[in-house]
This record gives structure tokens, C-alpha cells and sequence, in this order.
């Protein structure tokens, strides 16, 4: 359950914090004191879009924090694991979210900072919030499915159908790219047909850009080349001047020196290996100079070929690679249209066998949901009853679909007569809002055991209802407190007189700034506010409000 919300500078609040208990809990006060902030607070904590307006007025930053305490955190771990997080400690997690006017907005999961995506996943799992006007979820076909498939327990079955059905369709649609390029132009085929000898005729090779570009470099410089060794070379060895015929004389001035003094030896004990490696050099250099090849007939060759591959280039990629990719590529497609025989026998083979499978499963899923539906349909008619639909009929009835869709091989439709001697009509085309409120709670009662999100909030969900009705409404979602943590926004005093904990949200002015603040009554202010709720404070309210309380 949510254990405690933390709000600051949000709206009207300025700093609260709401400790929170189990089963249905009520929260009211009066119209414009500050009720939607929780549902606000909580939405933010949700993952939802952050208004910057909604800080404080003269305040830089608001914060909402939330403690959830949850006895199995597999699925939350899950979804942390994803996200690169630890898993829960002892079946808490802390949600922190923080709004700036700057705009350096944070959001915190056990203090490691998430992305508002990882919020929203782990909000699917948290919260199942339902406003005035959520009900109307109940006119989509497909949330209507969703409920019977949550009720049959069928979500794998559907997952492993949706699997099957997306292979299906791309095999479809590989098939019908290849249909329609039988239709291509001819001029379509010639282009690939010329594109691809063009790159073949080049025959490159990997790398070969960078070994050409070396090569004309030492071609297109030859003279130069040749000019550089002739002139290390004379430096090194032509005549009295060369460093070779010098290191020659040092050499007979150091054989006379050691003569007279043999210890004087080690003085030039690298003078014999560097007047080697100087003659070594002198050789290299010639042989390097013997070696280079000015041919102007290479470096035409060589120009060619770079002209071919800035040619290449230009049409087909920056690089030798990226045009070898394009070739590839281009010679898939060329095959895929000129051999579209055998590619259509295979691509018609293979969306006969994936539809056949779709269509296998699909069947398995349709068999349960049509065991399920009447099961359901009756599980919600009691739950109907119980809030004063005495005599109204609630079907859900399943039709084929021509061919299979996304979501099975039939749709479903929540068919709804309120008042005894109507016909069954869809759901969306009978039920007023107020009564749309009530089938809402009927379906989430229908659904509770298999619903494995903790906390149901109903925000004013009574709206537009009587006070009998209302208190049935109230005494369903006491109900789905044994098995939920709910929390009940609510205006009626029959609903809040059921809650197991009852809070207020008052609204008061301290010097010139107005601030909520939510506290607990239990009581006597308990009966104060209920009595509030039913009119007035006069003995007679009180009288009655004590009566809910007993009830």
C-alpha cells in the first residue's frame, strides 16, 4: 500500500505529509480547499507531465514523495532490473519527483535518478487512479477486452497471440512490397541492374583507398623523391667533405689515440656501430633511390583509379565501405525482383503457415474468452445490484472479426440495459455518467482478485448519484478494501462514514498566503465533519452522522 505522500509547494500545500492506512480510506472537505492536489501529487508521482505552474507561487521548486510498502515485488523488481536499479529492500519503494521554474526537473527511485519513462512503468503496477471522467474508458472495445482477457486470465495467451499475429503481418507485408515491385518500372530494374556492374566492374577492396592514395603520393613526387636521396647520399659519402670520409679519419685518430693510451678506449666504445649505421643508411637510401619508379604510365594508372573512386564516392557513399554496403544492397533487391518467383512461392508459403498459427492460438484465446464472458457479464450484474441496478441486464458479447486483428479473432462490446423492458444497447450508447461511474465500479469489483495493482483511487467517482445510491457505491468500494489499499476523493457523506480511516482537507490563511493541509478525524470530529457534509452542525446532522458511523 502507499504507506505516506510527502507534498511541498505544490498548489495550495506548503508542505504536508500523509501517513496513510490500509483498506478504504475517505478524504473530504470543502469544494475548492485543496482535494485534487492529492490526485496531483500522485499523478506526478505517476510519471505524468509536470505543469510548472502548479509550484508554489513564490517558491522555486516543489517536491512529492511517496513510500509504497507491497508484500510481492517481483513485477516492480522487473521493471528496476530494466532500468539498471536494485531490486525493492524489504518491500519498500521510494518515489521522490522534483519540479523546478528553472526547468531542472529530477525524479528519484530508492534515491538512484530514473527517467520519467521508468516512473511511468512502474506506475502501471502502482496506482489505478479513476477520475470523473475515467469512466469512459468503459467505451473503448479495446479496454473492454483487456478487462475480460485480465478476468480469464488470459494476458500470456494474449501476449503469445499478438506475437504471432505481428510475424503474420510482416510476413504480409514483406509479400506485398515484393507483389507490388512486380509493377516497378523497368527503368527501376535497369538502374539497379547498372548500379550494381558499375561497383563490380571497380572491384574494390576494403582499405584500398587509403594503400592508392599512398602510392600516387610517392608516384605523382618521384623527381623529388630521387633529388632528397641524392643529396643524403652525397652528404654521406661524395668526396673529402662526405661524413663517411670524415668518420674515416676520426676513425685513424682514435685507433692512434688508443695506441698511446689504451684506456682511453672506452671513450669510443659506439663510435664502430655509429660509423656502421651511417654506411648501412648511405646503402638504404641508395637502394631506396634504385627502387623508385617514376613511370608516367603508373601514375596515370594511378589517377584513373582515384577518379574511378571519387566517382563512386559521389553516387554511392563517403566510403569504400559504404559503397561495397550499397552494392550488397542493391544486389538484394535486384535478385528479390528478378527472382520473384521463387521469392513469391516462398513468402506466400510462409504467410499460409504463420496465419495458420495466428489462427490456432487465436482460437484457444477466443474458446476462453467466450467460457469467461458470461461469467463475467453475471459477476458484474450482481455487482450492479448491489448498487441499485435491482433489474438491469449486462451482457458481454463477443462477434467475429473477418480476418484476424491485433488483438484476437473477435471484438468484444459491453452491452447494458439500465431499466427492466429496455433492449440490450452498447454500453457507450445507454448509460448516463453517473451510471457509467457505477458499471466502472462494478467491473473494477469484478476484476479485484485478479487486479494486482494495490491502490485504487476514486476521484469523486459518486458524482451525480443519491444518497442511497451513493452509500452503496461506498459500501462496494469498502469492499474492494479487503483485498486493495482505495482511497475515496468523495462529497458524500454515506461514503466517507465507511471508510476505515477518514482524513479532511481544510483550507486556511495565515497573514496573506492561503495554504492546505490534510489531517485525520476520528470521533466526535469525525461526526463534526460528517455532519458538515450532511448540511449543517445542528444536533439533528450529528444525530445522523452518528447513525452512518454505527451502520
Amino acid at each position: 500500500m502507499l504507506s505516506f505522500l510527502k507534498i511541498r509547494n505544490l498548489a495550495l500545500v506548503e508542505d504536508v505529509t500523509w501517513d496513510l492506512g490500509a483498506g478504504l480510506v475517505g478524504v473530504t472537505g470543502e469544494t475548492g480547499a485543496g482535494k485534487s492536489i492529492i490526485v496531483g501529487a500522485l499523478k506526478l508521482i505517476l510519471g505524468e507531465r509536470a505543469d510548472r505552474g502548479l509550484i508554489r507561487n513564490g517558491q522555486d521548486t516543489c517536491t512529492v514523495e511517496a513510500s509504497f510498502h507491497l508484500k510481492n515485488t517481483a513485477t516492480l523488481d522487473a521493471v528496476l532490473e530494466e532500468a539498471g536499479l536494485e531490486a525493492c529492500q524489504d518491500g519498500e519503494l521510494l518515489i521522490k519527483r522534483s519540479i523546478s521554474t528553472g526547468g531542472a526537473n529530477k525524479q528519484f527511485v530508492n534515491c538512484s535518478p530514473v527517467t520519467i519513462q521508468v516512473l511511468k512503468n512502474l506506475g502501471e503496477h502502482l496506482v489505478d487512479l479513476h477520475g470523473p471522467h475515467d469512466h469512459q474508458s468503459l467505451n473503448s472495445r479495446d479496454r473492454q477486452l483487456d478487462m475480460l482477457d485480465k478476468y480469464a486470465g488470459l494476458e500470456e495467451l494474449s501476449e503469445r497471440y499478438q506475437g504471432l499475429w505481428q510475424q503474420w503481418r510482416a510476413a504480409v507485408t514483406e509479400l506485398d512490397e515484393l507483389e507490388n515491385s512486380e509493377r516497378s518500372s523497368s527503368q527501376q530494374v535497369d538502374m539497379l541492374r547498372f548500379q550494381v556492374q558499375e561497383i563490380a566492374a571497380a572491384s574494390l577492396k576494403p582499405g584500398e583507398e587509403e594503400e592508392i592514395e599512398a602510392r600516387h603520393r610517392i608516384a605523382a613526387n618521384g623527381a623529388r623523391l630521387t633529388e632528397l636521396c641524392a643529396a643524403i647520399t652525397s652528404r654521406l659519402s661524395d668526396g673529402e667533405g662526405g661524413v663517411l670520409d670524415a668518420l674515416r679519419e676520426i676513425g685513424r685518430s682514435i685507433h692512434e689515440l688508443e695506441k698511446i693510451d689504451p684506456a682511453s678506449a672506452k671513450l669510443f666504445e659506439g663510435f664502430n656501430s655509429a660509423q656502421i649505421e651511417l654506411t648501412e643508411l648511405e646503402s638504404s637510401v641508395q637502394d631506396y633511390a634504385d627502387e623508385l619508379d617514376t613511370d608516367s604510365a603508373e601514375l596515370a594508372e594511378l589517377d584513373q583509379r582515384i577518379h574511378t573512386l571519387q566517382t563512386l564516392k559521389r553516387k554511392y557513399g563517403p566510403t569504400v565501405a559504404a559503397i561495397l554496403e550499397f552494392h550488397e544492397e542493391a544486389e538484394r533487391k535486384l535478385a528479390k525482383i528478378e527472382n520473384r518467383g521463387g521469392e513469391l512461392e516462398r513468402l506466400q508459403k510462409l504467410v499460409r503457415e504463420r496465419l495458420a498459427e495466428t489462427e490456432k492460438v487465436g482460437k484457444q484465446l477466443s474458446k476462453k474468452r467466450a467460457d469467461a464472458a458470461p461469467k463475467l457479464a453475471k459477476e458484474v450484474a450482481a455487482h450492479l445490484a448491489d448498487l441499485g441496478f435491482k433489474r438491469s441486464v449486462f451482457e458481454v458479447q463477443l462477434a467475429s472479426l473477418p480476418e484476424p486483428e491485433r488483438h484476437g479473432l473477435e471484438e468484444v462490446d459491453f452491452q447494458f440495459a439500465p431499466n427492466p423492458g429496455e433492449p440490450l444497447k452498447p454500453l457507450r450508447l445507454t448509460a448516463s455518467s453517473g451510471e457509467m461511474s457505477r458499471v466502472l465500479l462494478a467491473v473494477k469489483s469484478a476484476l479485484a482478485k485478479q487486479d494486482a495493482v494495490p491502490l485504487l483511487v476514486f476521484d469523486e467517482i459518486d458524482a451525480n448519484v443519491g444518497g442511497n445510491i451513493a452509500e452503496a457505491v461506498g459500501r462496494k468500494m469498502a469492499s474492494l478494501g479487503s483485498t486493495h489499499q482505495v482511497i475515496a476523493i468523495t462529497h458524500f457523506p454515506q461514503v466517507a462514514s465507511l471508510a476505515q480511516s477518514h482524513f479532511v482537507v481544510t483550507k486556511e490563511i495565515s497573514g496573506d498566503r492561503t495554504k492546505s493541509n490534510i489531517r485525520e478525524v476520528a470521533g466526535e470530529e469525525r461526526v463534526e465533519e460528517l455532519a458538515r457534509m450532511l448540511g449543517g452542525k445542528i444536533e439533528s446532522a450529528r444525530e445522523h452522522a452518528r447513525s452512518l458511523l454505527t451502520q
